[in-house]
Parts: C-alpha cells; structure tokens; sequence
C-alpha cells in the first residue's frame, strides 16, 4: 500500500503567487514560486536597477526571551551577540563542537532580553531540535514563531523610496542590519534594512493575515506593470542574486562537513568573545590553517559550470562547484566552489566538468558583484 504524499505546506501568498502567474516549485516541502512570467533574467535586472519583491515567508522564526537570552544564544552561536544594541541584527551560525555549522541565521535584538533568530525554511526544525537539545542552566523561555509571521523583502535602489510611500517610519534613519517596528499601511510590522540579494533594501514581517494586503500595496506603491515599476520576483532570481553578490546558501556553500574558516565566514567568528560551541575547534583551524577554501571562478570557455559539478586542477578533480550559474547583471557564467588551499589563488586556472567535458574557469575575487553603498547607509 502506497502513503499519500505529504502535503507542501504553503506561505500567506500562495494564491497571490498563482494570481500573478508564478510557475511553483517544490523547495524543501514548500510550495514557492521559483519565477513569475516576466522570467529570472528580467527579475533580477530589475532588482539591480530598480526593485524587486519577493515572499520569504518561509523563513523560520525562533524567538529567545528572559534574562539569560543573550548568553544562551551566544553559547550556541559564533558572533558575538552582546555587540549588538537594541534594534539591531547581526549574521551568525549554529555551530557544531566541530565547528562546522548547523545553519546561518540572523539574530534580532528587541532588548537585553529578547531575542528573535531567523532561521533557513528548511533547517527550521532541525535548528528548533538543536537548541533545545542544548539548553542549559540559563533563564530562557524558548517559542517557535514561525507561523506568526509573514515575511516580505522589498530589494533595489528604490526600496526606500516605494516603501516609505506605505509608513510613517523614517527608513533613511535605519541603518544596514538595523531594524524599527512601525506600520506598513496601517498594519504593525517589523521593519528590518536587511536582504539577501546585494542591493539596499528591507524585510517587512507582520501577521501573516495581513500579507495580501502588504504584498498587493507594495506592488501598486512601487508601479508594478511598469517597465520601471517594481517586479515579482522567485526562488531562482533570488539565487542569481545571492550568487552574484557572493553570498552562502546553505546546503550549498556551509553545511555540518564545512566550517566557517573554509566557508570564508570567519567575520563572524568571534573568537575572543568566550566560549560557544564549536570554538575550540575553530580555534584550532585558524592556528593551522584550513584544508580547503571556498573560492569565487568565472567561466571563461563556453559552457555553464552547475551545482556539484567537480573541479579539475591539472586534470585531477580536487574540488567541486557549490553554486553556479548565468550572472544575468555581469554577463558572465560564475560559481562558488571548494577548492584545496593551495590552489585557492586568484588568478589560478581551474576546469569544470561539465558533462564530461572540461571547461575553462579561472579563480576570481569575490564577491563578483558589490553595489556602491550610501552614506546614509
């Protein structure tokens, strides 16, 4: 006897996206536009020019109240978390004691004694399971908040501009990783200067009943329809950005096999900061130096080099492709992958294996794109 499938479960706007004509995918059990009929290449152009709007509303929410909230997360995380201030963020990871990670997220301080963390959609349990598994003495009341919430990023230079047309709430005043809670028409929200596509721009959460509303507003505000106007933009833009702008996916680039030294993101390795999970390990790799390294290529045969694709170094495969695709703004076929250190050098020529077929690429700074930032920011 054959079980039924699980059911995909579904974010607020599921019959928006469907209304405006998104082709749906599966990604990780949910069901998520992955493109609008404008198409990837449009979606992301006009994030870069103008802006782009997308449904993250499948991104978890973990919240961390009482008076031991700071020290309990920065136990199990590798940024320092009594750095940040009250209505500020901060990008961290779950580490394990092998200081590999568990997922990345972004931690939100609200007060000295509360905390919320956003987590990946697919890790959401596994992170939920973690760290209640390693709860210690602390005063900490933990609650999953996942689906209290609606989640909703306005993306490109004119983000502040279309979105302060729907509050009260000066965005200029918040700073890059700052967030307010105001209201987006009327509707109480989170205001949060953060993204995930390398432009300016803000994450907007709020109830998820209200995410119609927010959603259909934003698009009137921002002249959706337009050939400048704001655009709809899916799961695969959301990547070609990302990767562009260099910036990890996990399950891709960081998972429980890579640490965050070989992963590029010692940044947010606060070593000196006391102890947390994982750090004498880190500790460790720093002193002896990793192994292998995350490294930015550029093709520069014909030929797109995909996810997993290995990585052949004079003729022998020694890496292999995390991320790759077109770069629909750079015009150049790019990637992500682990190569070993010594030949982690910009400048090195590599080969992908593309169907059996080595074609040329050559190791690149990274991130491949970075838009210039204002001083407001």
């Amino acid at each position: 006897m054959t079980t039924a499938p699980t059911p995909l479960k579904q974010t607020p706007l599921n019959a928006a996206h469907r209304r405006l004509g998104a082709r749906m995918v599966d990604f990780g059990g949910w069901d998520m536009p992955v493109q609008y009929p404008a198409g990837t290449v449009e979606e992301h152009l006009r994030t870069r020019r103008h802006c782009g709007l997308f449904d993250v509303s499948h991104m978890g929410e973990i919240e961390v109240r009482g008076t031991d909230a700071i020290p309990f997360v920065n136990r199990l995380c590798s940024n320092d978390v009594t750095k940040l201030a009250n209505g500020q963020a901060h990008y961290t990871a779950l580490t394990t004691p092998e200081g590999t990670v568990v997922d990345d997220l972004l931690v939100y301080r609200f007060a000295e004694d509360h905390l919320l963390l956003v987590v990946n959609a697919s890790t959401t349990e596994k992170d939920w399971d973690w760290i209640n598994a390693h709860r210690g003495d602390e005063t900490v009341k933990l609650a999953n908040r996942s689906a209290d919430f609606c989640q909703i990023a306005v993306q490109g230079p004119d983000a502040l501009a279309i979105l302060q047309t729907l509050t009260e709430t000066p965005l200029s005043e918040i700073k890059y990783y700052h967030f307010r809670e105001g209201a987006v028409d009327g509707v109480p929200a989170i205001i949060s200067r953060t993204g995930y596509t390398g432009e300016d721009g803000f994450e907007v959460y709020a109830a998820p009943e209200r995410a119609e509303q927010l959603w259909n507003r934003i698009l009137e505000a921002g002249g959706h329809g337009t050939t400048e106007g704001i655009l709809s933009c899916g799961l695969a833009a959301r990547n070609t950005l990302r990767l562009e702008s260099a910036m990890a996916l996990y399950g891709h680039e960081i998972d429980e096999t890579t640490t965050l030294y070989e992963a590029n993101l010692g940044w947010i390795c606060k070593l000196n900061k006391g102890d947390f999970t994982g750090r004498e390990r880190l500790a460790q790799q720093k002193a002896e130096g990793v192994k292998q390294k995350l490294v930015g290529f550029e093709v520069t045969d014909r030929g797109i080099a995909r996810d997993g694709y290995p990585v052949l170094i004079n003729g022998e495969p020694l890496g292999r492709v995390t991320s790759g695709s077109p770069a629909p703004f750079l015009k150049k076929n790019i990637g992500l992958a682990y190569v070993p250190v010594e030949h982690a050098n910009e400048g090195q020529e590599i080969h992908i294996e593309v169907r059996g077929r080595p074609v040329a690429a050559r190791i690149v700074p990274v991130p491949f794109y970075k838009r210039e930032r204002k001083t407001s920011q």
